[in-house]
């Protein structure tokens, strides 16, 4: 927990006063008009630099010659087949990534835009795994100005003129956009971002006597499983008149049929326009996507009130070959500040012509008296209900068990919008508030902990619904009958993955790739999506399905859906889970239930099996795509769920700590949110991911090897022997295994785990432990006894879960103080973040590439683990690097875009990924559980007695009792309801 103020020895705080005048703030006091006092600032004049990649030195590409040969054969034969490869470092975008990000929009898993701080619309995300980072210059917001007399007029879009992407549109057609008033320099102009909210003030831009304020909102609202779902978002504007004059005001929303790229030129987009009775309406655009993928329809949209009049003008062009083109809706603007209101009634347009741009605008119009303040609202929602991937599978994406598959869904969002958008903002500062009036807390923290979590909108999600199976539901008291019975039946079916048989029969020519156990799995998988199908021989047992326990308000028969979400946009691969590790304390404190569900996703593919042949990049060998009892890399690419491990640089079932990540994850969510049947359901998966590890104690002294090849999650960094970061999670993995146990009647199992563990341990230590710290491993290389700063990833999940420390209090601490010490303050003086690996000599490890980068993630869970072990000042140093490098205005400009790493000299590798998630793995460790701070009380290890007998973690017995009902634990923090 935070001390005190022990954080405030720099300055690390952004007033709004030294970015907008006082005056004007005051005048922006009501109705959430002002920008927070805590919030992430850029001047909309700021230069947004190109970013700079990192480049591979000569004797690293050297050792990855071989490597890269392979994959760029890879890369090549998906092309062929119409896909992308998970992971492409051939292929570049034509639009250079820029220091221009700002807060995306919308909920989760229905589609993102993200939008510049200056205000373009970028970053397109609406066909899953496909990313259009260019933004679409023709959506904007414009404002239209007179005043009384007729001696005062002002026209401008709401952006900066000089953008990286209006370049092209300049040298376009005089009648397209280039025609409009880019009048806007930026200067006095302010944009203040605090997820899932974010701010622009127009400080007497371009008006001088008019005020305007820009509140974006989106639905992002925690343990709301509803309302986060929606593809949509509100723009409020605040006008304020500080002249002598009446003002007629005119906002202009235009918007291009368009989902990034040059889709807007395929041709066939319709525009119509709708009105509703209650004043809100707008323009409904229907796109036809290419390479058949679902359609998409956009609905923009303003709320007419008594000041507020809205008109539209459903087409415009963007070239002279239009009836009406973008220049002649300029001038109407600058004439009228309105359209005709017979728009309403021109029904939809004609399909547009290949090569031609279809756009909309909407117009909300008030008249601001003297002094006087006006509201005016915009919303904008889109709506693509189907999901479908590559290799044909298609799903409904989770808002239409909301708002249904019509493609009319867009307008009914565009409407609710615009009239929920202030609960949704209560809500959103009711969670926000504790954090953010916490004195203890450093300044920038406060900010970049809600700012890191864009990623959960922005990083590729797509969130779809569980099929309801009502022939399925039985009664409360046959659930509870169940539920007494449920561990020692799953248990008691013996999970062996080494005397499995294997699927000879498997037709490697079939169309689908289906996880292969039989048809009743299958069944189970994609309807009911439990983890109840266990292999016993040439046997399966299935069990029937649970309901997972309410977590949080809303439906109690809703159990999340299901999520996915990517690795980060240049890694397309879904839920990679060697780096959910780091991210899932954003979804364990913020939406539980998604959490769980993953978990499950994962506990189910541990029992499973498909003996496809794949060809692994590094070495050039070929392998079954999916081991029985390994935890998968991923859940796919381009058929997830069906075809997992679409990672095929190295052999993942031979990782050595995804395995016990995956213990280690359920066993801190089973102890979080005391929801004891998800315990039950995935115990099976639990035990059998742990026989599973027990083939790399080579040596039989109860501790794993690694096999001298990047076998974890550096995987460009080889490991020999006992290592600090397998090692450690192993030992882990053991102690919670057998705290799970014990809690779910499993004591021979707790009983095997203990014995494991206690033989396990004096090893390590005595294998690593150097007096200091842990060494990187046992062998002999060169880098053997490097500084790995996440030595100690075993520690803080095991302190994250309330279990007994795995070393002593000197070990760790000494190891953190080390790691502080050498690789954080070592480069630039801690302004960076912590490097992977430091030699004691305090000269950075370039063994290879990932030894000498910074990973943001890992610095974060670095600093959880140093606020676990009471080093909270040594923590915020530590994770307060990453924010100068990335997000500060002297850093390296990655805001809305944290890449996974950086070089020292600040280059960049892959841009907006999942791993700096971890931050809230800070939070975690800030507020931790009740359930998890009373677990120290009980050390279930000292709880389980051994008996005098020895072996490995298989035994044929299982559990013999457990409590009479399946019920949450008491002292839940996440107010469980049973």
């Amino acid at each position: 927990m935070v001390s005190g103020n022990i954080f405030h020895c720099r300055k690390n705080s952004w007033p709004p006063e030294e970015y907008i005048n006082k005056t004007t703030l005051q005048l922006f006091d009501f109705d959430s008009a002002a920008p927070p006092e805590h919030a992430w600032r850029r001047r909309l004049n700021s230069h947004a630099n190109l970013l700079k990649e990192f480049r591979v030195t000569f004797m690293e590409a050297i050792k990855m010659v071989r490597l890269g040969i392979r994959m760029w054969s890879y890369v090549r034969e998906e092309a062929s087949h119409g896909r992308k490869a998970p992971i492409d470092p051939f292929t570049r975008e034509s639009c250079k990534p820029s220091a221009s990000q700002g807060v995306p929009l919308g909920g989760m898993g229905s589609g993102s835009i993200s939008r510049g701080f200056r205000g373009e619309f970028r970053q397109w995300q609406i066909i899953p795994g496909l990313c259009e980072p260019s933004p679409v210059m023709a959506n904007q917001f414009s404002i239209f100005v007179s005043r009384e007399g007729g001696n005062k007029r002002f026209a401008s879009v709401l952006a900066p003129g000089q953008h990286e992407g209006l370049g092209s549109s300049k040298k376009a057609d005089e009648q397209g956009i280039s025609s409009w008033g880019w009048n806007l320099n930026g200067q006095h102009s302010t944009y203040h971002a605090l997820f899932p909210r974010a701010w622009t003030v127009y400080d007497g831009e371009p008006d001088p006597e008019l005020k305007i304020s820009c509140r974006q909102i989106s639905p992002f609202v925690p343990h709301n499983y509803r309302e986060s779902s929606l593809p949509a978002a509100v723009f409020v504007y605040t006008l304020v008149n500080t002249g002598k004059e009446r003002a007629k005001v005119s906002l202009l929303f235009t918007w291009a049929n368009s989902i990034g790229g040059n889709s807007h030129l395929s041709g066939d987009h319709v525009n119509e326009p709708f009105i509703a009775e209650d004043g809100i309406s707008g323009v409904l655009l229907y796109h036809k996507t290419a390479k058949d993928n679902p359609p998409v329809t956009f609905a923009i949209a303003a709320c007419e009130t008594q000041n507020v009049s809205v008109s539209v003008l459903p087409n415009f062009g963007l070239s002279d070959r239009s009836s009406v083109t973008a220049k002649g809706m300029w001038s109407k603007m600058v004439k009228d500040g309105q359209f005709d209101r017979e728009n309403f009634s021109s029904g939809p347009s004609m399909p547009s012509s290949p090569g031609d741009t279809l756009c909309a605008a909407v117009s909300a119009s008030a008249w601001v008296e003297p002094h006087g303040k006006c509201t005016v609202a915009f919303s904008l929602a889109w709506s693509s209900p189907k999901v479908k991937f590559v290799k044909g599978s298609t799903f409904q994406r989770r808002y239409t068990k909301f708002y249904g598959t019509s493609d009319r869904a867009a307008v009914d969002l565009a409407h609710d919008a615009l009239t929920h958008y202030k609960r949704w903002e209560e809500e959103i500062e009711k969670w926000q508030n504790p954090i953010l009036k916490d004195e203890k807390l450093p300044e920038w923290y406060k900010f970049t902990l809600f700012n890191e979590l864009y990623f959960l909108v922005a990083g590729g999600t797509i969130w779809i619904d569980t099929p309801f199976q009502s022939s399925n539901m039985r009664n409360s008291q046959d659930q509870v009958k169940e539920s007494e019975n449920a561990v020692v039946q799953l248990t008691e079916a013996k999970v062996d993955c080494r005397k499995r048989e294997t699927d000879s029969t498997y037709d490697s020519t079939a169309s689908r790739g289906h996880n292969h156990l039989d048809e009743n799995y299958k069944d189970i998988s994609h309807e009911n999506g439990c983890v109840n199908t266990l292999r016993k021989g040439n046997s399966t047992n299935t069990l029937p399905c649970s309901t997972m326990k309410n977590l949080q308000h809303d439906d109690d028969n809703d159990d999340g859906g299901r999520f996915l979400y990517l690795e980060g946009v240049e890694y397309v691969m879904w839920c990679t889970y060697d780096v959910h590790f780091y991210a899932s304390f954003a979804l364990l404190m913020l939406f539980p239930r998604i959490e769980l569900s993953i978990q499950r996703e994962f506990a189910q593919a541990v029992l499973c099996e498909d003996g496809r042949k794949v060809k692994y990049l590094a070495e050039g060998n070929w392998g079954i795509r999916k081991v029985f009892g390994a935890v998968p890399h991923d859940l796919g690419t381009h058929d997830p769920w069906h075809e997992m491990n679409a990672y095929n640089i190295h052999d993942t079932s031979k990782w050595k700590d995804l395995n016990p990540k995956f213990v280690l994850q359920v066993y801190r969510d089973f102890s979080a949110t005391g929801d004891l049947q998800f315990g039950v359901d995935v115990w099976p998966a639990v035990r059998a991911a742990m026989e599973y590890m027990e083939q790399f104690d080579r040596d039989a002294d109860g501790l794993i090897e690694n096999d001298g090849f990047p076998d974890q999650t550096y995987d460009t960094w080889t490991v020999h022997g006992v290592s600090a970061y397998c090692g450690g999670l192993w030992l882990a993995a053991l102690q919670a295994a057998a705290a799970m146990a014990i809690q779910l009647g499993d004591r021979d199992f707790a009983e095997t785990c203990k014995r494991k563990f206690l033989k396990a341990k004096p090893v390590f230590e005595q294998k690593l432990w150097n007096g200091s710290y842990f060494n990187y491993d046992s062998g002999s290389s060169g880098n053997s006894k490097s500084i790995q700063a996440d030595q100690l990833a075993g520690q803080w999940y095991t302190a994250s879960s309330g279990l007994p420390s795995l070393f002593d209090d000197f070990k760790i601490k000494s190891s953190l103080r080390k790691v502080y010490d050498f690789n954080v303050m070592k480069v630039k003086g801690g302004r960076m973040g912590a490097v992977n690996g430091m030699h004691p000599n305090g000269k950075v490890d370039e063994t290879c590439m990932q030894s000498r980068e910074i990973w943001t993630g890992v610095t974060y869970g670095v600093a959880a683990t140093m606020i676990l072990a009471g080093m909270e000042e040594e923590a915020f140093t530590t994770a307060e690097g990453i924010f100068q490098a990335g997000w500060s205005e002297d850093g390296y400009g990655y805001w809305f875009q944290t890449p996974e790493a950086l070089s020292i000299d600040g280059h960049y590798r892959s841009l907006i990924y999942m791993r700096p998630l971890a931050i809230w793995g800070m939070q975690y460790a800030l507020s931790l559980p009740k359930a998890v701070l009373e677990a120290p009380k009980m050390n279930f290890m000292d709880r389980i007695h051994l008996p005098p007998v020895s072996g490995g973690l298989h035994n044929e017995t299982g559990v013999r009792k457990i409590a009479k009902k399946t019920k949450c634990f008491s002292n839940s923090v996440f107010n469980c309801a049973c």
